[in-house]
């Protein structure tokens, strides 16, 4: 978990980043010692954050997602409102670090962006003219299937999602190593053909201006962003050209310029 405070809702003050407990009840304990300890006796006036996997349609808690499931099904805003007595809003962790990369990072400028994060799962938002996207039930971009029939790479995935194919998560238990031990190109090649598929109908889809990709597997040793870029330009043949592909800027605090974001926007 990463928290930071702002006195005035416009900058980033001293950032703390502690481990995620499993369990829902030590998490929020947790992570109110540490908003209390940021805060330096101050009122706090709102809680802005994000977290892994879809949520509910009131957007008060996680249903689901690739990480944590002690989290899921819990009443995560009314448990921040309770332990910090103030107002909380949850948003999806790829959502609330789209807006982030879009109003302080990569996407500056551009009226639609999509981010995309290929890290432990892949996860991903759009936002048009600064404001995260309308949807009816979250953006989940990593559980569309690039592979059907299971060609690809057989026996890697049951249904064929772009998340089996490019996370790190998937890697690791396919591969039987971690994704920053595998130093073959032409491994990493691959997986970059794989992401662009995915891209090609993210931008057939949502049309954007600019995509940014976010997260581990976007490292020196994982997936190369020229060869993304190559392939994306070979698979898109129905627009004259393919958007721009950036990396992200904001490392692991785009979601607290995110959250920062989302303060202006709404709450100040």
């Amino acid at each position: 978990m990463r928290l930071a405070a702002s006195a005035d809702g416009t900058a980033l003050d001293a950032v703390k980043k502690l481990p995620t407990p499993k369990g829902f009840e030590e998490g929020i304990e947790a992570f109110k010692e540490a908003a209390l300890e940021l805060a330096r006796g101050e009122r706090i006036d709102a809680v802005v954050g994000g977290i892994a996997g879809p949520l509910d349609k009131d957007k008060t808690m996680a249903v689901g997602g690739p990480n944590i499931p002690g989290w899921w099904n819990k009443p995560l805003k009314d448990a921040l409102e309770r332990a910090l007595r103030t107002v909380a809003h949850i948003e999806n962790d790829a959502a609330i670090g789209a807006l982030g990369e879009a109003i302080y990072g990569a996407g500056r400028g551009y009226p639609i962006v999509v981010y995309i994060t290929v890290s432990t799962g892949v996860g991903g938002a759009r936002v048009v003219n600064g404001r995260i996207d309308d949807a009816a039930m979250g953006f989940e971009p990593g559980a569309q299937i690039i592979d059907a029939g299971n060609a690809l790479c057989p026996g890697w995935s049951e249904r064929g999602y772009l998340i089996n194919y490019v996370s790190g998560a998937d890697i690791e238990r396919q591969c039987g190593k971690k994704p920053y031990e595998i130093t073959d190109e032409k491994f990493w090649d691959e997986r970059a053909r794989f992401l662009a598929y995915g891209l090609n109908n993210v931008t057939v889809l949502w049309s954007p201006d600019i995509i940014v990709l976010g997260g581990s597997m976007m490292n020196e040793i994982g997936i190369p962003i020229e060869r993304v870029r190559h392939y994306l330009k070979e698979a898109l043949n129905i627009f004259p050209s393919p958007p721009v592909v950036e990396k992200a800027e904001l490392g692991d605090e785009l979601s607290l310029y995110g959250a920062l974001a989302y303060i202006g926007q709404n709450l100040r």
